[in-house]
């Protein structure tokens, strides 16, 4: 409440109501106005203020809330503009929030926030050295293994029009664009920025933004043209609180350009729920994508906060980072050819958040539509039926991501490789019999098209973590003991399944805590593939990612069918109370909107 209001003299505005009460909702308190303790359970807050309560007593006469605190309890309540909780659903039962204390101990279910999150892995995350020193007494050895170490692939940067090989030498496995240009820079003639909020000294700042992203971009192989920004809009921060007046103002800055927009650029005074209702309407009403950051970014203009906006700007447009200087063909010339391309997809369901019983999930599939690069990928979305993970419309996202295919390449691909993130083991059986169905359903649509598939799964959430053995003769220079293993090792014995064929791999550096390797489980493989080729295939596409310069933890596909779920959950997380569902309603899924056909084949979601 001290984060939502400051002003104490005043009463909360309806969307902090709704904040305060999403945020008490089922919380347990004890009052401390008795001398007994007792404990209660917030089930909503009060329409009126605690000055305005009146409440029943046993005779049926009417009392004023605070005149019976006084009466009764001697005292005097303070907050008197604030509602009061409400700790009952059978009958009015009201207490004002002074005396009420949280109760110490909940576990808390809802869905962190950003900066919540960052601040668990500050406490919690632990080196490997300390993990080790966990207290468990289940055995004094760990589990002794041999793995090894891929070594990273040598990767296509762009030099002013010219190709340039890197091969990432750090032992992180990072690279920098100091003397480089992203792989593929994109053009863009007209873009416009609106602020949302912000004090007069950070509004000071917008011009120097506008001319050092430009700078930025230039540095960086991306055409970022100052001189056709359309005049930037600036908005107070209520205006994202509501979508009538927001879509208004995106409308009014879209056809000061002509109605051909490129970017449209974000910059707010703090994060705020009205990014979703910007999401949906700037990439399904009015067909621009559109780029955010926070004022208090602005201030500082950082090299390293500019390149990421710059990355982030180009892979919207239409562009790339990076790609792989031996393609694939080449590299692995018995499971792939120049001339037949094959396509990588990916596919995720995000659920809502443990508190919500109602709201629909939402399955994401990608794939990629360039060959033999493959780093370019369309989305498709869809909500389908409360917390159910088997993907319901799979076989129509997977055929109209081939058409997309078709017509980048003029031809269908060859092999289909899928990754399927989000899966337990006992789901397995499920999501291939399904999945895997609907996968041959889609192909099946074009007349004699039937291509070997490749189905995997990719698990994020186990408890497998790897170390690197003291005075390992074969670690890498300068590799000790309390730091994690490096990026590109792969496990696939002892600690893997004995008969089916999956393994372990770390592709990505550990920079906070101890490293979690990814799981991959190969459940059916029609390509022929070794474990030594699906390893390798892995671990190179993980340096393919748009947005850094780094190797990632997931390989791509999953990763791009995680953002692009994510966004189609933000469509549905409107900030008008008209689309909110009634709990008593049985829970149906709520259809997204349609992509403008200006954006449906970007890659809007990154």
């Amino acid at each position: 409440m001290h984060d939502v209001s400051r002003k104490k003299t005043r009463a909360f505005s309806s969307e902090e109501k709704k904040e305060v009460e999403k945020a008490l909702k089922n919380v347990r308190v004890f009052v401390c106005h008795r001398e007994t303790v007792q404990r209660y359970r917030v089930y909503s807050l009060t329409d009126e203020v605690t000055e305005n309560l009146w409440f029943p007593d046993r005779d049926g006469k009417n009392l004023r809330l605070v005149n019976y605190f006084k009466d009764h309890y001697e005292y005097d309540v303070k907050y008197r503009n604030l509602p009061c909780l409400m700790v009952s659903r059978r009958k009015p039962c009201y207490l004002p929030m002074e005396l009420c204390v949280i109760c110490e101990g909940q576990k808390f279910l809802g869905k962190l926030s950003d900066d919540q999150t960052a601040k668990i892995l500050k406490m919690g995350c632990q080196r490997p050295i300390d993990r080790k020193e966990f207290k468990l007494q289940v055995s004094k050895e760990m589990t002794k293994l041999t793995g090894r170490v891929l070594q990273p692939p040598k990767l296509k940067l762009g030099h002013g029009g010219h190709v340039r090989n890197l091969t990432p030498s750090r032992r992180d496995r990072q690279w920098n664009l100091l003397e480089s240009h992203v792989f593929e820079g994109t053009r863009v003639e007209r873009w416009a920025l609106i602020s949302f909020g912000g004090t007069v000294d950070q509004k000071s700042n917008v011009p120097k933004f506008i001319n050092q992203l430009s700078q930025r971009c230039e540095q960086l192989g991306i055409f970022l043209n100052r001189n056709t920004v359309v005049n930037p809009l600036f908005e107070p921060m209520h205006v994202l609180s509501n979508p009538k007046v927001l879509e208004t103002k995106l409308k009014k800055i879209h056809k000061a350009a002509f109605d051909n927009l490129q970017l449209l650029i974000c910059v707010m005074e703090r994060k705020h729920k009205g990014y979703a209702d910007l999401k949906r309407i700037s990439e399904t009403n009015i067909g621009v994508v559109s780029q955010c950051c926070l004022y208090s970014n602005l201030g500082k203009l950082s090299s390293q906060f500019l390149a990421n906006m710059a990355l982030k700007i180009n892979v919207k447009i239409g562009g790339c980072t990076v790609a792989l200087y031996n393609s694939l063909p080449l590299q692995m010339p018995r499971i792939f050819r120049q001339d037949h391309p094959v396509i990588f997809m990916g596919a995720d369901v995000t659920h809502p958040h443990p508190l919500d019983d109602f709201s629909p999930s939402v399955a994401a599939v990608v794939g990629s539509v360039n060959w033999p690069a493959a780093n370019k990928y369309v989305s498709r979305m869809r909500s389908q039926k409360h917390r159910q993970e088997i993907i319901q419309d799979l076989s129509t996202m997977v055929r109209e991501i081939f058409d997309d295919f078709y017509a980048e390449l003029s031809e269908l691909p060859s092999k289909i490789i899928f990754f399927r993130d989000g899966v337990s083991e006992t789901q397995f059986h499920k999501v291939l019999q399904d999945e895997l169905q609907e996968i041959r359903c889609a192909c099946s649509k074009f007349p004699g098209y039937d291509p070997p598939i490749t189905f995997m799964v990719v698990q994020k959430r186990h408890h497998t973590r790897l170390f690197p053995c003291e005075n390992d003769p074969f670690a890498p220079e300068n590799q000790f003991s309390d730091e994690n293993v490096p990026p590109g090792t792969v496990v696939d014995t002892v600690i893997t399944h004995p008969t089916e064929f999956d393994f372990y791999l770390c592709s990505h550096w550990g920079v906070k805590g101890t490293s979690r390797p990814i799981h991959y489980h190969v459940l059916w493989d029609e390509n022929g593939f070794t474990s030594d080729e699906v390893q390798k295939l892995v671990y190179n596409l993980c340096y393919t990612f748009v947005r850094c310069t780094k190797p990632i933890s997931l390989v791509p596909p999953a990763y791009y069918a995680h953002l692009a779920a994510y966004r189609g959950r933000l469509y549905l997380e409107r900030s008008d109370s008209s689309s909110t569902i009634s709990r008593a309603s049985p829970p149906k899924p709520m259809p997204l909107p349609k992509l403008s056909e200006n954006i449906r084949k970007l890659m809007f979601y990154c």
